[in-house]
Parts: C-alpha cells; structure tokens; sequence
C-alpha cells in the first residue's frame, strides 16, 4: 500500500503513479489504443474517406452514459469489497486486544507460560493469516515457532484455523484445570469466536469475485468503445481524434483496472490493504498487554509495490 498524506503534495502524490504495475498497464493500453487510432485517423484523412465513415457521435455520448453508469457500479462494488475487508482487518486489532487483556487479567500473575503461549499464537494467527489470503502461509515468518509446531504446521492446508484449534485448546484445558472459572470462559469464549469469524469473512471476501461474465461484458464493451471512437471523431476532429480516443480510453479503462485491482485487497497491489503491517502491529500491541515488552523479532515495513 501506498502511505501518503492526504491533501499535503498535490504533484508529490501523482508520482506514485509511476510505481503503480496498474498505471503501467493502463498506460501501455493507451499507447496502443493511440498507435491504432493514428492509423484509423491517418488512413482516412490521407484516402479522403471521411464520407463513408460519418458516424453520429451523439450515439456515441450516449453509449459513453451507459458505459460510465457499469462502471460506477463496478467501482462501487470493488470498493465495498475494499471497505469491508478493511473493517475485518480493524476489528481483528480490536478483538485481539481484547483476547490478550483478558488472558492477561484472568490468569494468575506468575503464571508468563500462559502468556508467552498466547501471545505467540494470538500473533502467529495474524501473521498466518495475512499470508494464507494471499498465497499460503509462509512459515519463516511466525514467531517462536517450535520445532513440534513447525512439523505440525507443514502437515495443515489452513494453518490460521490450526492455530485457532490451539488457541482453543489451551482455553478449554485451563478451564477444565478450573485455573479459570465458568463465567470468564464463557467470555473469552466470544472474543475466541471472533478471530474464526473475521477468518471467514476474509475468506468469503478473497473467494467471491465480481460475476466473470459482468466482468467480461464490461472489458468488451470497452473495447469496442476504444475501437469505434476513432471512427466517429475523425470527422470532426481530424488528428485531434487521436489524442481525444487516448484520453478518453484511459479514463475509461483506468476506472476498470483501479477497480479491478482494489477488487482483491489482500495482495501486494499498491492499494491492497497493509495486512502484514497490521498483523505485526497486533504482534506489539499483544506482547506489550501479555510481557510488557516488544517480541524480539524484528521487521521491516511491508513494501507494497508489484515489480515490473
């Protein structure tokens, strides 16, 4: 993700344009769009051929309303997915927070092998699951990994649900130890549920993409809105068409991929959302509350850019 102060550069902000893989592909349509356009332009100004290509650009703007209505709505969409996937992400530092102030409060004060076991696993579970929505859980990134865990870990297709089970399992076991009573177990019971839950909403939304056959029907609609544009602004325009179909392509098309590229917001897009931060901010937050101190690993800030 792209950190940046709102409203501080107007011209510092649009050079990260430039790092961004959807600019560049954006980009690269469009000079292709204008190679094609100078053709279709120049041929017909050259031949005089204006006379058999005199289309009605008002169809034209109206097939641009429609085009721009799609697209409003295929926005929308990929940004409520966006949005969504940022609340989950928000209420998970919430929910762990709360896990680790009640294990904290709960259990008695010399007990720290209880607080190292969640606080490494409450940890381990964020980090594993900001990897599990992108490509699978890399286990050189969890913390304090035994080597019992790593074994068992590399046997488990769903390591964030396996850290879940232990979690659980640990509750559970204190609970029939009666080193916690009824009523604490039934509480910390739910902020316990509420880390599968977020686990399951995120699931749902890295599964359930925009509809392929909306998604297809709009790339062709543009498409053949970027292919005829040249045809109806030529007269007109002349070789101004030229500049005038780019310019209108990459709004449109820029729209298309912005949204397609916010669509999925777990990835290393420059505007997924930081989820490796986020779970290595919790990993802090959860040691401070549990050890009163910052685990020992350290790391970097996640660099968000796709290479190309």
């Amino acid at each position: 993700m792209i950190y940046y102060k709102t409203n501080d550069n107007w011209f510092g902000d649009l050079r990260h344009l430039a790092k961004s893989w959807t600019m560049v592909r954006i980009m690269r349509s469009v000079l292709l769009i204008g190679v094609y356009a100078a053709v279709v332009c120049l041929t017909i100004e050259w031949l005089n051929l204006g006379r058999y290509v005199d289309l009605n650009t008002s169809v034209f703007s109206l097939l641009g309303v429609i085009l721009s209505i799609l697209l409003v709505f295929r926005t929308n969409s990929a940004y409520d997915r966006w949005w969504e996937a940022r609340k989950q992400w928000g209420a998970l530092v919430n929910n762990t927070r709360n896990l680790a102030i009640y294990v904290h409060s709960m259990f008695p004060q010399d007990n720290t092998a209880i607080r190292r076991y969640m606080g490494k696993h409450i940890s381990n579970f964020c980090i594993a699951l900001a990897e599990h929505l992108r490509d699978g859980t890399k286990l050189e990134q969890l913390i304090y990994l035994s080597e019992e865990d790593r074994k068992a870990y590399e046997t488990k297709a769903h390591v964030p649900n396996y850290i879940a089970l232990q979690i659980f399992q640990r509750l559970a076991e204190a609970h029939r130890n009666q080193e916690i009573n009824e009523g604490d177990y039934i509480n910390i019971k739910a902020q316990h549920q509420s880390l599968l839950d977020i686990l399951g909403a995120c699931e749902r939304i890295k599964k359930t993409p925009i509809p392929f056959s909306y998604a297809v029907y709009l790339k062709i609609f543009i498409t053949a809105y970027a292919f005829l544009l040249p045809f109806a602004l030529v007269n007109t325009f002349h070789l101004m068409s030229i500049p005038l179909s780019m310019f209108i392509f990459f709004a449109l098309l820029g729209v298309e991929l912005l949204g397609e590229e916010i669509e999925d917001p777990f990835g290393l897009d420059c505007n997924d959302l930081p989820t490796g931060d986020i779970a290595h901010t919790i990993k802090g937050n959860v040691f401070e509350i549990l050890e009163s101190r910052h685990p020992v690993e350290s790391r970097e800030r996640e660099l968000y850019e796709k290479v190309f």
